[in-house]
Parts: C-alpha cells; sequence; structure tokens
C-alpha cells in the first residue's frame, strides 16, 4: 500500500502548510532552484534573507510554504508568505528578494506554471463567463491563499512521493488548481488575456511574438500591426501590463537569455552577446552589468560558484 491508498486527508491550514513545507524541504536539499517530477512544479530554497535580484516570472501561482518574500514590478511591490500568494497573468519582469529565513526555517517556494492553453481549454469546454473588458493594469496580483487552492498545491506536490501515479493524477489536479485561481478574484487577470481582441488579449499576444523573436531587430510598427493595435495603444497598454515599453521588454529577454547562456559555461562573451541579437559588445556589457550588478563573466562564475 502506498502513500495515495493510505494517507489520511488533512483539513487545518496548519497541517497542509506544515506538510507541504516538508514535502518543499526534501525535494529542495539545498539553497536554490529546483526542477522536479511533475513539470509545471519549481521549488526554490533559501536558508537566509536575500538581496535583491532581478528575474523573469512566467505566467505562475507563487506562494511561500514557508518564510516569506517581497516582489518589485515597475514601482509596486508584492508581500507573499503561506497564507497570501502571488499570480502573475503575463510573463513579467521582476525583483525578488526573500525577506523571512533562516537555517532552521528557510524560504521554501512553492511555483506552479500556469498553462495558458490549459485555461482557454477550460474556460471553453466548462462555458466559464468570460469578463467584461477593464483596464488593463499589471499582470501581477497577490491575494489570499484559500485554503482549498493551498490543499490542491498541497496534494499535487504529494505526487513526488508516488511517481507512479503522476502521469494520470497530476493533469486532474493541475486542472482543479487552475480552474479553483479562474474563480477567484485573482483569476479575473488570466480570464481577460482570454478575451478575444481584448487589450489584455493583444499584448499577451505582442509578448509572445517578442519571446520568438527577441534576437533580431524589432520594428515597433511591425509588431502593432501584427496585434491588430495602433503604435501609441501597444506602447501605453504594453507598459500598463508589464512595467517596460516593447523594446525594453526585447532587451530584458536578451540580458536573461545571455545569462543562461553564460551559465552553461560559455566562454567567449562576444559570441554571447551575438547569440542574443547585440551588435555592439561594449553596449551588451553596459546593460548586462546594469541589470544583473557585474560584468557577464564575473556574474556567471558568482552563479556557478552559489549552485
Amino acid at each position: 500500500m502506498d502513500l495515495l491508498d493510505h494517507k489520511t486527508p488533512l483539513t487545518s491550514r496548519e497541517a497542509i502548510s506544515s506538510e507541504l513545507a516538508s514535502i518543499v524541504e526534501r525535494f529542495s536539499p539545498i539553497d536554490g532552484e529546483h526542477r522536479v517530477a511533475i513539470p509545471s512544479l519549481t521549488f526554490w530554497r533559501f536558508s537566509a534573507p536575500s538581496k535583491e535580484e532581478s528575474a523573469f516570472s512566467k505566467v505562475a501561482l507563487i506562494f511561500a510554504a514557508q518564510g516569506a518574500k517581497t516582489v518589485t514590478a515597475g514601482d509596486m511591490s508584492y508581500d507573499y508568505d503561506s497564507e497570501r500568494c502571488l499570480v502573475t497573468s503575463i510573463d513579467i519582469p521582476i525583483i525578488g528578494r526573500v525577506t523571512k529565513a533562516s537555517r532552521e526555517k528557510p524560504y521554501l517556494c512553492f511555483s506552479f506554471e500556469i498553462d495558458m492553453e490549459k485555461v482557454a481549454h477550460l474556460v471553453a469546454t466548462r462555458e466559464l463567463p468570460l469578463p467584461d473588458e477593464t483596464p488593463l493594469g499589471l499582470g501581477i496580483s497577490v491575494g489570499d491563499l484559500s485554503l482549498d487552492l493551498l490543499d490542491a498545491a498541497y496534494r499535487l506536490a504529494r505526487l513526488l512521493d508516488t511517481p507512479k501515479h503522476i502521469p494520470v493524477l497530476a493533469p486532474l489536479i493541475e486542472q482543479e488548481i487552475i480552474y479553483r485561481l479562474l474563480m477567484s478574484s485573482q483569476g479575473m487577470r488570466l480570464r481577460h488575456a482570454l478575451v478575444a481582441d481584448s487589450r489584455a488579449f493583444k499584448v499577451a499576444k505582442a509578448v509572445e511574438w517578442i519571446k520568438a523573436h527577441f534576437d533580431v531587430p524589432m520594428r515597433i510598427d511591425d509588431l502593432a500591426e501584427h496585434v491588430n493595435m495602433s503604435v501609441s495603444s501597444l506602447h501605453q497598454h504594453f507598459k500598463e501590463a508589464t512595467a517596460l515599453s516593447p523594446l525594453q521588454y526585447q532587451k530584458r529577454l536578451r540580458l536573461f537569455e545571455a545569462r543562461r547562456l553564460m551559465l552553461k559555461r560559455a566562454s567567449d562573451v562576444g559570441i554571447v552577446a551575438s547569440m542574443v541579437g547585440y551588435d555592439n559588445q561594449s553596449q551588451f556589457h553596459r546593460e548586462y552589468k546594469r541589470l544583473f550588478g557585474a560584468p557577464p563573466m564575473q556574474d556567471a562564475m558568482r552563479l556557478r560558484a552559489e549552485s
């Protein structure tokens, strides 16, 4: 008899949070990012408060099974912990800082990447109502983590202890998580991105285009035409959703991809700069250092030493 067969259901928030923290800690034995056998899940662990670090958040549900963190996007800050969750409705650049962590009680993060195709399928097949158009706003929010959502997250993570059940049960629990998010106040942002020809839909379409072409020169006129918006409207609503202009967003994508390549032990900074679309190596060095706090090679060596 395995875990699925005899595990007694938990009913209190404290018990569920404690069990979830235990799972995250077991699958995150050292500080840093940890991919697990469920592709939608990523765990993070930090044994002390951290300095500010630039990152790129995908569309996701994020909360701390233990500890707390502050995330900044644009000029707004958002705090989350084991009772409040962060939801991003668009791929968005953020600055994060772990605020509550210790060696005895490390910060343990549960991050669930939301597949917008699954969101669209669920909305369509279950005939969930789409919202009327409202002002776009920044594609990030913090709200209360309901007991039902926490419980679904715990049950998804618990599958890691019985890998044979993952292929069948994980998709069902993932659908439940998405459904519960859609029915929450934070889910409205996800629903807006599905309203055909809404501003949120067009901005999301622009983001996908930039991600697919980040390493080539971009003409704003072409991007605006691709998403059926005027140039001025694209600029305005794109910045409302991401806190960056389209060109700034492309630059940020280039720098994060460059960092990923440097971490793979690339030794030629010039080649990396060219691979991500820079034709001026000095500009690449300058902009990389401005974002990550150190030149490319020095930053990569530091990150390798910490991993």
